[in-house]
């Protein structure tokens, strides 16, 4: 077994899971309880360093909002800067715009207009990946910049929604999550 298998296989078993939330028929797996042990959050933040070992990173992408808990700590960790992707409104400044589908209708996501230069290397960072229509968001808006995006890093991965299909660079996932 890897370092990063161990580290996943201790971080699955601390997580809790909720049945029938946030509806009916869905086996929710709350990862929030791997912030409150600090050497949890240090593994967390390992093994995905770990997985992008030598890789020259210059931001680290964080989607609104669980993107934010763990990805500052990636970002120094990889010794990169991070830069947040938030809901429409949030930022200050012109911004870069971009919509995704969700499974009721359309929501969109927006990054500072200049903030990461052009041409610079970027992971993209969030938590579940679900359908894949807020990282893919988030790729186009890393596109529009004038940046690259690397890789997607997640925590967790609804395997059978099929997200990692529509995702235009590779992707990582640390858990997979609950199968349909």
């Amino acid at each position: 077994m890897t370092e990063i298998e161990t580290i996943a296989q201790e971080l699955k078993s601390s997580l809790k899971q909720f049945e029938n939330f946030p509806q009916e028929g869905i086996l929710f797996e709350d990862f929030l309880p791997i912030f409150a042990k600090p050497e949890l959050f240090r593994k967390l933040v390992k093994a995905f360093q770990l997985h992008l070992g030598d890789t020259k990173i210059d931001y680290i992408v964080g989607l609104e909002s669980r993107g934010f808990l763990f990805g500052p700590a990636l970002a120094l960790a990889v010794n990169a800067g991070f830069v947040p992707v938030r809901k429409p409104g949030k930022l200050p400044g012109p911004t870069l715009r971009a919509e995704f589908q969700k499974e009721y209708g359309k929501d969109s996501f927006e990054i500072q207009e200049g903030v990461l230069p052009k041409g610079s290397k970027v992971v993209i960072v969030d938590d579940i990946l679900a359908t894949g229509g807020s990282a893919s968001a988030a790729g186009e808006l890393v596109s529009k910049a004038g940046a690259d995006v690397l890789e997607y890093l997640f925590v967790m991965e609804l395997e059978f929604l099929k997200g990692r299909d529509i995702l235009k660079s590779p992707s990582f996932t640390l858990l997979s999550g609950q199968k349909k």
